[in-house]
């Protein structure tokens, strides 16, 4: 599983970000998992949604936002081609994963893409 380091490697997350004009959910993440990552993906299965509310300091306001997560196969790229966003990109096994990440809510859904894995049928896999 690929995380993304903020705040001076001090938190690690799931890729995400905001939905541009005209895009989708599905759009989105896989957008976002490119530029934060350096790496591109196949869809598999919506693992689920968090909502949460941060503070943007540039804009001194608070912003309601809404996280799509989606399951997805590996289909190229390279950690070393992460965007500016992000400190560093590492890969973890399911397990290292569950147990850095940063917010409770995102080790939901990191369970829930280990579970889903687990059983979705081999010809999902590159």
């Amino acid at each position: 599983m690929a995380l993304t380091a903020r705040k001076g490697g001090t938190v690690w997350c799931l890729p995400k970000g905001l939905l541009e004009p005209d895009e989708t959910p599905e759009q989105t993440a896989l957008r976002e998992v490119r530029e934060e990552t350096g790496l591109s993906g196949r869809l598999i299965e919506k693992l689920g949604e968090i909502t949460y509310w941060y503070a943007s300091k540039e804009e001194g306001a608070r912003f309601h936002k809404t996280v799509h997560f989606y399951l997805m196969a590996y289909a190229g790229g390279d950690i070393r081609n992460h965007d500016f966003e992000v400190d560093e990109v590492r890969w973890f096994s399911g397990p290292e994963a569950l147990a850095v990440l940063s917010y409770a809510s995102e080790r939901e859904i990191a369970q829930k893409a280990l579970e889903v894995a687990s059983r979705v049928e081999g010809d999902a896999w590159p």
